[in-house]
Formats: C-alpha cells, sequence, structure tokens
C-alpha cells in the first residue's frame, strides 16, 4: 500500500510537469527598444507572472495552452495565447487613451490631444475622499491656479474659490460660473457622490464663449450617466463619519485663571467650549439605478445627508434626488433626453438667516472658566450690565429657528442629426428654488432681559425662478489630413427673484408668540418693526459660436465669439458686449524632426487669448433710482419724502478682462511622466467703482462707473509621475504648483477721476471696538493690510511704533493718527502647492491628498482680543497673555487695545489634507459586482507656525486673511464607508 501512494504521488508531480512550459519572450515597442518592467501574468491567475528585465526580457513557467496579458502604462495591453510557443516576440502598441480622454469644454466636449486652451479636468477617481460638504472640497488641491479655500468647520458652510488670483474691487461678482450638465447650478446644489468628473475652464480663450460669466472662471461639472447597451446596476455609497475640533485656542482654565485673578474666582470649573460642542455623528447615503437597453437607458439617483456639526444646534440634513431618461430614435440619428432633479435642505438655526452663530463661540472663548452655567435657582447665570459679556448657552437654548430650502429643476434635451456630420441641439430647463426660514428668541433671552426685545424674532422667504433655452448646431467633418467644426448657438437666461421679510418684538410670552406667530408683538403696532419685500428680475441673452481647425493632428487652431446683453446694464449704451477668442496648438512631436527621440511621446505648445466680461453685482447700477428719505411736514400731515439714491450713467459697461495664456502639455516614458506648464497675464480693464461727485449738477453724491484697472500675472505647474506600476504594486503621484501676482494699476479713468489713490475697506473687532483692517491701493496688491507698526517695547511694557518716516516713536508720543499706519501684511497667499498621491497593493489602495499655501499673512483676531491685559478682569484670557513681548516684558497694562502688526502672523501652512485607504473585494458571491471598504481622515495634519487655530483662513474679496475671534473652529473627521455595485 505504500508503494503503490508513492508511485502514484511520483506520477501526479509528473503529469503536473508534463502540464507546465516554459516561455521565454521578449517586449519591444514600436521602435524596437525594450519595455523595461512590463507586466506579464498568465490570464485568470494574477499569482502567476513577472516582470520584465532591463532587456525586456521575462522567463516564465505557465500552464499549457495559457494565455498571456502583457501590460504597461502608456501602452495597449495585448493577450497572446502560449500554446505550441516556447519563445515569443511582442510588440507593445502605444496607448493614445491619454490624447484621446475626453474633456469638457463650453457647449460641448474635445479630445484631449486637441485642446489648446488652459483647461482641467478631474476624474472621479482622483476625487478627495471622506465626508466633504461639497463639489469644492472633491477638487481641493487638485487643478493648479484654482484656489479652493474651507474656512471653518461649519456642516452648513462652503468652500470659497478663487482662480488665477482677484479680478474686481467689488463692483462686480466674484464667483466662477458652475454648469451642472450644462444648466447652472452652485457648488453645493448636486451630492457629491453623484459626480463623474469635474472641468474647468482656466484662461479667456476657454472662458470667451461664456462671455460676461467667463472672467471668474467656469466650471463645469458632469454627473453620472448610464453608458453602454443592456445596463442593469445598482450601486451604494455610503459613509458614517465623526469629528473632533483639530486645534483649540490655549485658554486659561478654572485653577490658571482663579489663580491669577483671585477676586474673579466664582467657584465653578466650566470648560465653556465643552459645554457648545459635542462628538457629532453625520452619516451620507447615496443609491444610484441604472438600466437600459441600445434605445432607452435611465439613470436614478438618491442621495441622504445628515450632517452634525462640533456645535450644538448646528445640524444640516439634506435629501435629494435626480432621474435622467435618454432615448434613442430613426436610427440613432434622435436622441431625447428628459431630466428631473428635486432637493430639500433644512439646517438649525441660532441667529437670524443662517445656522450656528460665531457669537456664540466667541462668548465661549472669552468667558470665565469659574462661572458656573446656572445659578442656584436654575436659572441662566447672566450678567445683563457687563458690555458684550452673554452666557453661551443661554444663547444657544434660549432661541430657536430653521432654514429650509428645496430646489425642482427640470431640463431636457433634444439632439438630432439630419445628415452625417452635423448635430442640432436644443436643451431646455426651469429652476425653482423656495428658502423658508423662522428664528426666535425667548423672554428669557439676553435681548429681552438687557436690550428690552422681548421675544425678538425673524421670519423670512424668497423664491428663485430660472429659465435656460440654447439652441445649438455644429458640423464636424474630416477630409484627409485636415479636420475641422462650426459650433453656432444661441442662450437665452432669465430669473426672477422675489423676497420678503419681517422682524417683530415685544411679545407677552413665549407660547402664543415669536416667529410662528409674528404678527402679534407690539413692535409692529409701534411701527419700529422691520418690513421689508423686493423684485428682481433679470434677463441674458446671448448668440455664440467657435471653430475648430487640426492639420494632420499637428497644428491646431480654435477660434470663438459671444455677442451677449443683459439687464443688469439696462438704461445705459452698454448693455451689448462682444468677447472673442482665438487659441493655437503646434504638437511638436508631430514634426519630423522629432521621430528619433525617445524622450517626449507627445508635446504641444499652446497660446491664447480671450475676453470675457463681469456682470454688475447689482442690477440697474446705470440709471437713476429713488428712495424714501426723511419725513417732511406737508398741509398739516407727516409725509416721507423720496430722494435720489443714484446717478444715471449710460456709459456704464462690463468690466472687461484681456487674457493672454501660454503652455506646455508633456507626455514621456509611455506616460510615466506627464503635466502642463501655464503661464498667464490677465488684465481687467473699466473696473466698477463709486465715484464722489458734486451736487448739483448731479441729483446725488456718488456715481457708479467704470475707471480702475488691474492686473493678475502668474504660474502653474501640473506634473504627474507613475514610479512604479507592475501586477502587484503601482504608483502614481501628482505635483501642482502654482504662482500668482495681483496689482491694482489704477483706480481712475478717462472721465471720473478718484480723489485718492486708495480706499479702505473691511473691520477688525477687539475689546469691543472696531478699525479698519485692509487698504486697496494703487500700485499695490489686492489684500493688503493696513495698521499701525510695533517693533518694540519700552522697559515698562509699552509698545514703540515705527512711523511712516521710519522714526520710532514711543507709546505716550504716538498720536494714533490714520497718516501713522503701515502696510502690515498681505492676506493673500502669493503660491499654492498640492501632492496627491495613489497607492495601490494587489486589493489595497491608498490615496494621500496634500496642499499647502504660502507667502502670506494672518490677522490673528484670537490673540488680538485674549492677549490683552487690559481687558476687563473678568473676561478669560489665552496663556501666552503673560508671555514676554518681543521677548523683553509683558505688555502693560496701560497699553489700550488695539489693532497693530504684533498681532499679524505668518500663514504658511502645509496640511495632510486627506488619507484614505481601502480594500477591494472584487466580486462577492453571484449578486455583488465588487465591493470596496474604506477609511478615511480629512484634515488629518496641519504644519504651520501660526499660533491660531487653523491657518486655513477666508481668502475671499478684498479683506482676506482676518482670522476673526468667532470663526467656528475648523474640524478633523473620520468616516468608514462602503461601495458596492450589484
Amino acid at each position: 500500500m505504500k508503494h503503490l501512494f508513492l508511485l502514484l504521488t511520483l506520477l501526479s508531480f509528473s503529469l503536473t510537469a508534463l502540464a507546465q512550459q516554459k516561455v521565454t519572450g521578449k517586449v519591444k515597442d514600436s521602435s524596437g527598444e525594450p519595455v523595461i518592467g512590463a507586466s506579464v501574468v498568465v490570464k485568470g491567475n494574477n499569482t502567476m507572472g513577472t516582470i520584465t528585465d532591463f532587456d525586456g526580457n521575462f522567463m516564465l513557467d505557465v500552464p499549457a495552452k495559457s494565455v498571456l496579458v502583457i501590460s504597461y502604462i502608456g501602452y495597449v495591453t495585448q493577450e497572446v495565447p502560449t500554446a505550441g510557443k516556447n519563445s515569443l516576440e511582442i510588440v507593445l502598441k502605444e496607448d493614445t487613451k491619454t490624447l484621446d480622454e475626453v474633456v469638457v469644454i463650453g457647449y460641448g466636449t474635445q479630445r484631449k490631444g486637441d485642446v489648446t486652451s488652459s483647461v482641467a479636468s478631474v476624474k472621479a477617481d482622483n476625487f478627495v475622499k471622506g465626508a466633504v460638504k461639497d463639489v469644492g472640497q472633491l477638487i481641493q488641491g487638485k487643478v493648479a491656479g484654482l484656489a479652493i479655500t474651507n474656512p471653518n468647520g461649519d456642516p452648513t458652510g462652503s468652500t470659497q474659490i478663487r482662480l488665477r488670483g482677484t479680478n474686481t474691487i467689488g463692483g462686480a461678482n466674484t464667483a466662477p460660473l458652475v454648469l451642472i450638465d450644462g444648466i447652472p447650478g452652485e457648488l453645493g446644489t448636486v451630492a457629491p457622490e453623484d459626480v463623474e468628473s469635474v472641468d474647468v475652464l482656466k484662461d479667456g480663450s476657454a472662458a470667451a464663449i461664456y462671455g460676461t460669466r467667463g472672467t471668474n472662471g467656469v466650471i463645469l461639472i458632469t454627473t453620472k450617466q448610464a453608458k453602454g447597451v443592456d445596463i442593469n446596476q445598482v450601486e451604494y455609497n455610503g459613509y458614517v463619519s465623526t469629528s473632533l475640533i483639530a486645534k483649540k485656542l490655549d485658554m486659561l482654565n478654572a485653577d490658571e485663571f482663579r489663580t491669577l485673578y483671585p477676586d474673579q474666582d466664582h467657584g465653578a470649573d466650566t470648560d465653556w467650549i465643552d459645554e457648545i460642542s459635542r462628538t457629532p455623528v453625520s452619516h451620507v447615503h447615496n443609491l444610484s439605478l441604472m438600466g437600459g437597453n441600445s434605445k432607452t437607458n435611465y439613470i436614478a439617483n438618491l442621495n441622504y445627508a445628515s450632517r452634525q456639526g462640533i456645535m450644538k444646534k448646528s445640524d444640516f440634513e439634506s435629501f435629494q434626488g435626480r432621474i435622467e431618461v435618454t432615448h434613442r430614435m430613426f436610427d440613432d440619428k434622435l436622441k431625447l433626453k428628459f431630466g428631473l432633479f428635486g432637493k430639500k435642505n433644512q439646517m438649525e438655526s441660532t441667529t437670524s438667516g443662517g445656522s450656528f452663530r460665531g457669537w456664540v463661540y466667541g462668548q465661549a472663548t472669552r468667558r470665565n472658566p469659574t462661572d458656573p452655567v446656572r445659578n442656584e435657582d436654575g436659572t441662566w447665570n447672566e450678567n445683563v450690565s457687563k458690555f458684550e459679556y452673554e452666557n453661551p448657552l443661554a444663547l444657544l437654548y434660549e432661541a430657536e429657528g430653521n432654514v429650509k430650502k428645496t430646489q425642482l429643476r427640470y431640463n431636457g434635451n433634444i439632439v438630432y442629426n439630419p445628415i452625417k456630420d452635423l448635430t442640432l441641439s436644443a436643451v431646455f430647463s426651469y429652476i425653482r428654488d423656495n428658502m423658508n426660514r423662522g428664528y426666535g428668541e425667548t423672554l428669557n433671552h439676553i435681548s429681552a432681559l438687557r436690550d428690552g426685545l422681548a421675544g425678538w424674532s425673524s421670519v423670512g422667504a424668497y423664491t428663485k425662478m430660472e429659465k435656460l433655452m440654447e439652441l445649438t448646431a455644429q458640423y464636424n467633418k474630416e477630409i484627409g489630413a485636415h479636420k475641422f467644426s462650426v459650433l453656432g448657438g444661441y442662450s437665452y437666461n432669465e430669473t426672477d427673484f422675489e423676497e420678503l421679510w419681517i422682524d417683530n418684538y415685544g411679545f407677552q410670552d413665549d407660547y402664543f408668540g415669536g416667529w410662528h406667530n409674528i404678527g402679534i408683538g407690539s413692535a409692529l403696532k409701534d411701527g419700529k418693526a422691520n418690513i421689508g419685500s423686493k423684485k428682481t428680475p433679470t434677463n441674458l441673452i446671448g448668440f455664440f459660436g467657435r471653430a475648430t481647425y487640426s492639420f494632420k493632428n499637428r497644428y491646431l487652431l480654435m477660434g470663438a465669439l459671444r455677442y451677449e446683453g443683459a439687464s443688469q446694464l439696462w438704461g445705459t449704451d452698454n448693455a451689448w458686449g462682444l468677447f472673442p477668442s482665438i487659441s493655437v496648438g503646434w504638437r511638436i512631436t508631430e514634426e519630423a524632426f522629432m521621430k528619433n527621440q525617445k524622450i517626449f511621446d507627445d508635446l504641444k505648445l499652446r497660446v491664447g487669448y480671450g475676453v470675457t466680461g463681469s456682470q454688475p453685482k447689482d442690477p440697474f447700477l446705470g440709471v437713476a433710482m429713488l428712495k424714501y428719505g426723511s419725513y417732511a411736514f406737508v398741509n398739516g400731515n407727516w409725509v416721507q419724502t423720496i430722494v435720489p439714491a443714484s446717478n444715471p450713467n449710460p456709459d456704464l459697461k462690463w468690466e472687461e478682462k484681456k487674457e493672454t495664456n501660454i503652455g506646455l502639455d508633456f507626455v514621456s516614458w509611455g506616460g510615466r511622466l506627464s503635466g502642463s506648464i501655464d503661464y498667464y497675464n490677465r488684465d481687467v480693464d473699466g473696473l466698477i467703482y463709486e465715484y464722489g461727485v458734486p451736487t448739483p449738477p448731479n441729483l446725488y453724491n456718488k456715481t457708479m462707473a467704470n475707471g480702475g484697472t488691474m492686473r493678475n500675472r502668474g504660474v502653474e505647474v501640473l506634473v504627474t509621475v507613475v514610479p512604479v506600476q507592475n501586477k502587484d504594486f503601482e504608483w502614481s503621484t501628482t505635483g501642482t504648483f502654482s504662482l500668482n501676482s495681483n496689482k491694482l494699476i489704477s483706480l481712475s479713468g478717462s472721465i471720473f477721476k478718484s480723489d485718492y489713490d486708495y480706499f479702505n475697506t473691511g473691520t477688525v473687532e477687539y475689546s469691543g471696538q472696531v478699525a479698519d483692517s485692509h487698504r486697496v491701493q494703487v500700485g499695490e496688491s489686492i489684500g493688503n493690510f493696513y495698521g499701525f507698526k510695533v517693533v518694540d517695547v519700552d522697559s515698562e511694557g509699552r509698545w514703540i511704533y515705527e512711523d511712516r518716516n521710519g522714526e520710532l516713536v514711543n507709546y505716550k508720543d504716538f498720536t494714533h493718527a490714520p497718516e501713522d499706519k503701515h502696510v502690515i501684511g498681505n492676506g493673500l497667499p502669493k503660491w499654492y502647492a498640492g501632492w496627491n498621491n495613489t497607492l495601490r497593493y494587489k486589493n489595497f489602495d491608498l490615496n494621500v491628498t496634500m496642499r499647502g499655501a504660502f507667502g502670506f499673512q494672518i490677522i490673528n483676531g484670537g490673540r488680538m482680543n485674549y492677549e490683552n491685559v487690559k481687558n476687563s478682569r473678568f473676561e478669560n484670557r489665552l496663556k501666552s497673555v503673560n508671555d514676554l513681548v518681543f521677548g523683553k516684558h509683558t505688555l502693560s497694562p496701560e497699553v489700550e487695545p488695539e489693532f497693530n502688526s504684533y498681532y499679524v502672523e505668518d500663514g504658511d501652512y502645509w496640511k495632510i489634507d486627506n488619507i484614505t485607504l481601502g480594500y477591494s473585494f472584487g466580486q462577492v458571491g453571484k449578486y455583488i459586482k465588487s465591493l470596496r471598504i474604506y477609511g478615511s481622515v480629512l484634515n488629518a495634519l496641519t504644519i504651520t507656525g501660526y499660533k491660531g487655530i487653523d491657518p486655513e483662513v477666508s481668502t475671499d474679496g478684498l479683506t482676506p486673511g482676518y482670522d476673526t475671534r468667532d470663526r467656528y473652529p475648523s474640524v478633523r473627521s473620520f468616516s468608514f464607508g462602503v461601495n458596492v455595485k450589484f
């Protein structure tokens, strides 16, 4: 028996050996060069494989009649049968998918290899993962030149976006144009889980086709679509997350406070920040259903999000659904698409018209930690005699409110191909937005106890309706080496905005009064309530065209033109504007002299020029407006007068941006290295500004007119490298860099002249006082801080100042006059960088996103308020209040609180923004096609020398870089999620 077993064992080994064959081979590219590191794997068995050596050779024992799969980045994957072959020679063909990748542009798409403008594209695979709250956060750090800031941790907030610097001084819109599948929207309109790709039109030649809405950039969001034939798929994405405060201010605790100020010891030990905060739990669920056949397909998407803020009573809930049906008929010559989108948002409100009131956080920060929350009788511990000193828990719980928003959108698209190469398209959409809000304060609220505003309440509502119709015709033709396309179109966009509001107080109790029954407050009867309404209709009409030409895929040309008029300039001579653009491209690698080089697979030079406009932020700025004024006694009655509110200006026109862009795109070494470099110069002429004018002859003392000029110049770099790619391990890394230089060239035009070459804007708050924070000045960059410059302290701990002449002045002799102020910093980062890494090891994947901002300063509102020893003794302070100023002395109690350069800090930071680790199971059982689980950390680590809670502060508008005292703190989020396809 023992011998028989041995014989069978040897026989099995022999049969196995006979079933195996040794295969050797060489992998080359089309030029005969060896492909080093190519993956050679037996099809259906990923554990049986190897990679090619430095000469492109490989050796592998494989089962008889097997098929080898040979792959390498930048080349088309090949499958080679081994039956009857012991030696193989494989030639891999270059994969042109990088060049053939489709990029969304204005009113269409284009091959990436044919693009001649500055356009960035981010696909779903490269999105930021984890607990993101809008589409802006999905692409944060992914697009060079696109500064996306998340200035606080409020779940109801949105990201701020600035493309290629600041482009206005306040008279025009600053937000980029956001289009969702071609329909106007916002970054928070669509659920991040429902997005397939985001494309950004960055330069003037790309954005000019959108005319007056293109100066601040165009963001094209493409949602997920049903694709293919005989589709039948259900996909679920969901995650649960929690958060913690990323960094707290280092305030005195109760023991430290009572040691310093024993006369203010009230016996308690209260952590006020802990009292108003919590450990939040949020969850998001997204269900997508796709189905159809060769003629009809559909996608239905449902999304539910429940987001709790780190602060109590800062919750956000959203439910939205989208369904889209596409039908093809007449031999696919006609395609009909219909879409329906609905959304409902609701958030708690601790302030009128908003979500969480930042004042609550500020009060918790400054509150004496020895104060109890409540008195012995259970009432709130409140002292109405102390200025701006309020119990934060009472502010939260003696007020209630919510904000509800709904949106309903219908859209349709008809595409008809009457003949080959001709496409006619019609897009229609109707959007209706509604908002209803209510907020009320009880009779125990500080506003009633101290200010006499018993039960102050507010309600409001608005309705916005938007209609869009766009008709286009496009003809594409390819004749030999010549390829061209021509597009023409018409666009009509109409909006109607209506709003009303009522503020009232003087309620007798909390049961029958308040915002649910706002009309019974006595202030309304006494004529002290605030009631108002307004209606603003606008429309925009545009005619546009574009032509592209390509010769041998080597020489590329694109030109576009838009002629547009808008009601914002109704009553002027310039309601219509013309916005042209042109761009050219040269694919250098298609030239004969580049055929023998081995470095570049593709090298393309781009040059573009385009003109875009910016709409005035308010309507009817060019016509005379009237308003109600004071009362006059006429014929025995008091009559309210009507007075001028603005002067007419028939010459008012768009702000006009002229931009030149020079770019270089490259792909090297089979796609292992790729990227782009861009240089731009954008000049904005005719900045809208309010000029002082004499009265008479003018009706009003100010006139809105075009006068100033602003310039932005910059460089943007994007580089992607794939250092490793084989069957088990892959690493792809992308770096971005952008540099911007901004300057205000002029504040005056040919007709209207500014009295000064500067104006002050923005305010900072400290110890109940307010001061100007920023100055906009000709010859300088936007974002300059303007305040007193301190350079030292004297032996008593009092400031020593430097005046405008460079002379040192001691504290008692310094006049604190406005002319003594300096530029003491700038809140706009000079350059940004990002580093994104994607790694895969077998079924594990790891994504790490990092980004940073450099070359800017921050006004530290926390230190300015909580490091001054002259603040009221009953208020809390930072532990650093007793630090040596300039390393010499503590600050003297004699020094009054003020805004000066000591509270301005360098804001440079580098963030490990997102870390996501996932595992993919592939197909599980009969019904699960794929399953992936992941864990994610958002805002994982910040490296900075800044002493505040987070250097990522607002960079919006003309007042960037101010870290306000009452800012909702930044959070660090931890998520666990699952993605499953059925």
